[in-house]
């Protein structure tokens, strides 16, 4: 089976680990539902934030939903001036016989405009 990455991403309005959690959750869900993705086709999901962002680990929300057995790491995204702030970007690394070109990366609330070229 072929190995594809998903993209995402979203934003929080706020630093709080409740609030953080509900928009991982939903981006997640969101990515898994429009690409058709099963629990066992996920690799690995790796989570990057921005350094506004300090109470929670984005992955802690994906083992609130059942992908704890899922490898799953945390990074910084880089510091660029004008970048968008407060925003938690996701790459997911799973198994897929969708061509690449098929997969439907999803952008949510402030990060909807970051990669507008894709589908």
């Amino acid at each position: 089976m072929p190995v594809r990455a998903l993209r995402g991403a979203t934003t929080v309005d706020r630093d709080e680990p409740a609030h953080i959690t509900e928009r991982v959750v939903a981006l997640l869900e969101e990515m898994i539902e429009r690409n058709g993705v099963h629990h066992d086709d996920l690799i690995s999901i790796l989570f990057t934030a921005t350094d506004d962002i300090h109470s929670i680990f984005p992955a802690t929300a994906a083992r609130s939903v059942g992908l704890g057995d899922v490898p799953l790491i945390c990074a910084r995204e880089l510091d660029i001036a004008d970048a968008t702030p407060l925003c938690i970007r996701v790459m997911a690394h799973l198994e897929s016989d969708r061509a690449r070109a098929d997969l439907r990366h999803v952008y949510l609330e402030g990060a909807r405009g970051l990669r507008d070229d894709l589908p």
